[in-house]
């Protein structure tokens, strides 16, 4: 069986420009299993494609701007996911299922994982300010890359034996439902792009130029109890909300309530 691997030719004659054809053989190779650990320098793909240098950066420029490839001054360039996520407005969802599910590796660093009182977090969950919650705070990743910094709190009635969960590999909603026999059932999120602090920035490893989605969501179960407050900061360059439309039923939002509990938002 002959190897698709490796670069193939490209022509000036072929209707379409040099770079978008270099664009499409990156890809094809990404897809073939290369580039996982390095991507190639501008002069190694000047010498392996035979063309100009500015070929190479504005097929390059491209694949950034897709958020395909990160680029940063003093590291080596690196392909991410094949594609950035996206979530479909309306639908509920699972980071680690939309990784996994553009053929990425999901894994998280846990950096808190308690149980405490916030008397702010217990009252947008409509619970007693002294209420103990069930804190988790993790940096996700997906092949190794920073995505997003996820911070949850739960009731700890509820929660509790997930103190005692290994969340490296695995879906907060599972072991939830695993562990407590409670499910997200529904709920509304609202999304806002925030610039990143200092601190933001260098735990997302994310380029002076590259804004974050602030996601804050509140789940409840099928009984409509609040279980989950999450607050999500992800990399914008990996990251994309769609919505569908039609003729019949136009473009729609959902709209976050102004009140929750005791709390206006």
């Amino acid at each position: 069986m002959i190897s698709r691997s490796g670069p193939r030719p490209l022509t000036r004659s072929a209707g379409k420009p040099l770079w978008a054809q270099l664009r499409t053989d990156l890809l094809r190779r990404l897809e073939d299993g290369e580039f996982r650990d390095v991507f190639p320098g501008e002069h190694d793909l000047v010498a392996e494609y035979q063309v100009s240098r500015h070929t190479v950066r504005e097929a390059l420029r491209q694949l950034r701007a897709e958020g395909l490839v990160t680029a940063q001054r003093g590291k080596v360039s690196r392909f991410t996911a094949s594609r950035p996520l996206e979530q479909k407005v309306g639908e509920a969802y699972s980071f680690f299922r939309s990784v996994e599910e553009v053929g990425a590796v999901q894994r998280s660093t846990v950096r808190v994982l308690d149980q405490r009182a916030d008397g702010v977090i217990a009252a947008r969950l409509g619970l007693e300010e002294s209420t103990p919650l069930v804190y988790l705070e993790r940096l996700r990743l997906a092949d190794e890359e920073p995505l997003a910094v996820d911070r949850v709190w739960l009731p700890a009635d509820v929660a509790r034996p997930l103190l005692d969960v290994d969340f490296t590999r695995t879906s907060l909603y599972d072991e939830l439902e695993r562990h407590c026999g409670t499910r997200i059932c529904g709920g509304w999120e609202r999304i806002r792009a925030v610039v990143p602090g200092r601190g933001e920035r260098t735990l997302l490893d994310c380029p002076e130029s590259t804004a974050l989605f602030a996601i804050d969501r509140l789940g409840h179960d099928a009984g409509r109890r609040p279980i989950e407050w999450r607050q999500t900061l992800v990399r914008a360059d990996r990251f994309a909300v769609t919505a569908a439309f039609s003729a019949d039923d136009g473009y729609r939002l959902g709209r976050a309530p102004e009140r929750v509990g005791n709390v206006r938002f």
